[in-house]
Formats: structure tokens, sequence, C-alpha cells
């Protein structure tokens, strides 16, 4: 794990990992979508529109991300969870919900924050709404698939102890935490330090698995798809369903967990994104409209 891949020579600023990645997924992602834009777009001009529409895209995930963390921290907080210091902190100092930089991203916030202000600068932009969520979304997911990298360079989104024995799997099934004396060499981690020398679940990379797999599968329908609209909603369906198994495995309770850690925030998240995307995928099952696909 590397949270610092390294100092910039005579400024000692760090160079963190986390937002190497998250930069590199924005990048790609824009990149992926430029050239569907190129290939599927209505018209040659569509494509020179992704940039502005990424940057709002962006926006969207950063506020939506940061939103729904806040809320599931002060829900904790008001339910009286032992865990919930943060949350009583933006109760009683609402100003350090600003300050982004201390952490707290939620992804399924940050997911339908992008796709609001996404739709919204779509619009705007004069495209097809349907169309450019489906081109959108297969972009955004190849950029997730990235970004998790950034999670598990820097230690979040781990997944729980692994028994002993299953503890042989290697890496990517399972990794193995860092010593005692290099977590406190390397505050930046976000591993606790009792989980020093255990053997956990590797669900950062499963996660980044989870959004390529969901990419790739979006770009098949993509090709053959019957009416627009439809990879977006095999995207929800894929990737709601595939996040809620992998959130079996994780172990990091701060993501928010509910009715005595039986299902966390995303599962529960998942649930009504899943049925009800899965609900208009057998609604549209015979649906054809090739001249807006």
């Amino acid at each position: 794990m590397y949270p610092i891949l390294f100092e910039i020579p005579g400024l000692g600023f760090p160079v963190r990992s986390f937002g190497v990645a998250i930069v590199l997924a924005f990048l790609v992602g824009h990149w992926v979508v430029h050239r569907l834009f190129r290939r599927y777009g209505d018209q040659p001009a569509d494509a020179e529109k992704t940039w502005d529409l990424a940057m709002w895209i962006l926006v969207g995930a950063i506020l939506g991300a940061r939103v729904l963390y806040v809320i599931v921290e002060v829900a904790k907080y008001a339910s009286g969870a032992p865990d919930s210091e943060t949350g009583r902190t933006y109760v009683e100092s609402p100003w350090e919900i600003l300050f982004l930089w201390k952490g707290g991203l939620v992804m399924y916030g940050g997911f339908f924050g992008a796709v609001l202000v996404g739709l919204r600068a779509a619009r705007k932009a004069g495209l097809r709404l349907a169309h450019a969520l489906d081109l959108g979304l297969i972009g955004g997911f190849v950029g997730q698939g990235i970004g998790r990298w950034g999670c598990y360079l820097v230690g979040d989104d781990y997944g729980s102890i692994v028994s002993s024995q299953y503890a042989h799997l290697p890496f990517p099934i399972t990794l193995t935490v860092p010593s005692l004396e290099w977590l406190r060499a390397n505050p930046a981690s976000l591993f606790e330090h009792e989980l020093a020398g255990k053997v956990l679940w590797a669900t950062q990379i499963w996660e980044s698995a989870n959004a390529f797999v969901v990419a790739l599968v979006a770009y098949l329908v993509l090709r053959k798809r019957r009416y627009a609209g439809q990879c977006a909603l095999w995207t929800f369906a894929l990737y709601a369903t595939l996040r809620f198994l992998v959130e079996i495995a994780r172990g990091d309770a701060v993501r928010g967990v509910w009715f005595g850690g039986a299902l966390s925030t995303s599962q529960l998240i998942s649930i009504p994104v899943a049925l009800g995307a899965f609900y208009w995928l057998w609604r549209n099952r015979n649906k054809r409209d090739p001249t807006r696909a």
C-alpha cells in the first residue's frame, strides 16, 4: 500500500495515491466517453461537448458523494449509534461539512449526483438524455474501476478479516495489512492499527472488477441495444446487484451499517436500485425503437 507516492522535491508537498487515481480515472473516463460519442453520437459535434459535460459530472459526483456521507453520519448520530462522532461534529460544527480534504465520500452519492448533474448538463448541451446516459455511464464505470485502485493504495474500503481456512488465498482475493510499525510510520494509511498483520478480503479490488465488468457489459449491450436507455438500465441493475454481494465481505463499519449490522448503507440503496432497474428491463423487454437507439 502506498498512501503517499512521493513528495515534490524542495516543496515537501505529498502526492497522494488516491488523488492520482482520481485524476487518472477522470481523464480515462472522459477519453472513453469522447470516443463513444465520436462513434455513436447523433452528430459529429456531440463529441466536442463531452469535456464540459465531464466537468459538470465531476462536480455532481463530488457534491453527491459528500452529501450522502454527511446524511449517513448525521443519521447515525441521531440514532444513538456508538460510532457517531463524525455525525456529532457535523451537527455541532456544520462548517466542517465543507472540509473535503478530511475525507468522507460515499460512492452511491457520487453516482446519483453525477447522473443528475450530468443529465442537466446534457439537456443544456442539446443531447438526447437517455442516449447520453448510456454512453456516459460506460465511461463513468471505467473511471470508477481505476479510482478503486486508489482506495486500495490508501487502505480504504477494505474487507473483513479472513478466517484461517481461507487466509492462504492470494491477492487479489485477499490482502495482508502491513505491520504496526509500518502503519505508525505511514499515518496517511486508513487501515486501523488493530488490523496490523491481518489478512482481509481485498474488496477494493473486487469493487474495481465490478466497475470494469459493468462497463464491459454496458458496452456490449450498446452495440445491440433496442432502445436508448437500455444500457443505463443494465448498468443500474448489474452494478447494484454486484455491489450488494461485495458489501457482504466489507469490514469497514464507517461506511454505515443498519439493523444491527445486517445491512450496510450501500446494500440498502442497492436493493431498490436493482429491483427498479430489473423491473424496467422486464417492462421494456419487447420494446424496439431503432430510430431512437
